[in-house]
């Protein structure tokens, strides 16, 4: 975490008059965060951020991705009273928000597991704004792809593309941007996926397609021999409810929005020990 972002956290939670933290005597003591339920844990290199720019010593063993126990010690903690006080809720944000996207992502992961050693599961970019980069490595420590981090990484051509330039003309322009970037296109049709493919797409997103015309549109590739020069991803509308369809389908990468936004919190706390 860069000092500027760990600023601008602080700020936003002190505020300009910190009267609840000040209130108590800054002597030193110890602290200590522990989780109030089983999870993969991630948010540890942020939360050490904002402890290291308090001045208070952060110990732990784990590291993101790590699988944890109800009740396990997360953060062994040393410092001033005050900045304990003033790190404890910014700290358990991440760890909780975080940790709860490594944890629904890796049940995700696991369930996929089950039908596919290879292939992907990926989140999207709906995400929180201001913390993109946070939610996206906690989906990586849950095992997860991390998609596109914004619209540089690669060029994905949306349906909003298509309807302004149609398909050829999208592809052509995109291809024309750099010879570096990978050029997905979004399809909701085995005809408009067997044309993107033979026009030279990277990837293929097949979009809102129910399981059985996933599998449908990869057998017309197959058939065509375009199967093997593009990596195909579904998306739209997967959870953890039908997941297990779409892991039986034999795409290449699964991408899940929900991955983010229906995580849940993971509970954490912050005890003073002596």
């Amino acid at each position: 975490m860069f000092i500027k972002e760990v600023e601008s956290f602080i700020e936003e939670d002190l505020g300009y008059d910190d009267v609840s933290c000040t209130i108590v005597p800054d002597r030193p003591v110890e602290a200590i965060i522990f989780t109030k339920e089983a999870c993969i844990i991630a948010g540890t290199k942020e939360a050490g951020s904002i402890f290291s720019y308090l001045g208070i010593q952060a110990e732990t063993t784990l590291k993101d991705g790590d699988r944890v126990k109800e009740g396990e010690i997360i953060f062994r903690l040393k410092g001033g009273a005050v900045s304990i006080l003033r790190a404890e809720r910014l700290a358990l944000n991440f760890l909780g928000h975080l940790s709860g996207i490594a944890t629904l992502t890796r049940a995700c992961v696991d369930t996929v597991r089950r039908y596919s050693e290879t292939t992907r599961v990926a989140c999207t970019r709906k995400t929180t704004p201001g913390i993109r980069k946070f939610e996206k490595l906690a989906v990586a420590a849950g095992g997860g792809d991390t998609h596109r981090f914004n619209l540089s990484d690669s060029l994905m051509i949306k349906d909003n593309h298509v309807k302004l330039m149609g398909i050829e003309a999208a592809i052509e322009a995109a291809k024309s941007t750099s010879f570096t970037r990978k050029i997905e296109v979004e399809v909701e049709s085995a005809e408009d996926a067997v044309l993107a493919a033979k026009l030279g797409a990277d990837i293929i997103m097949l979009d809102n397609m129910q399981p059985e015309i996933v599998r449908r549109t990869l057998d017309i590739l197959k058939g065509k021999g375009l199967r093997e020069s593009v990596i195909v991803e579904a998306s739209g509308g997967i959870s953890q409810v039908n997941l297990e369809s779409y892991a039986k389908t034999g795409v290449d990468v699964i991408s899940m929005g929900s991955l983010i936004h229906k995580s849940s919190w993971i509970d954490l706390s912050l005890e003073i020990v002596s």
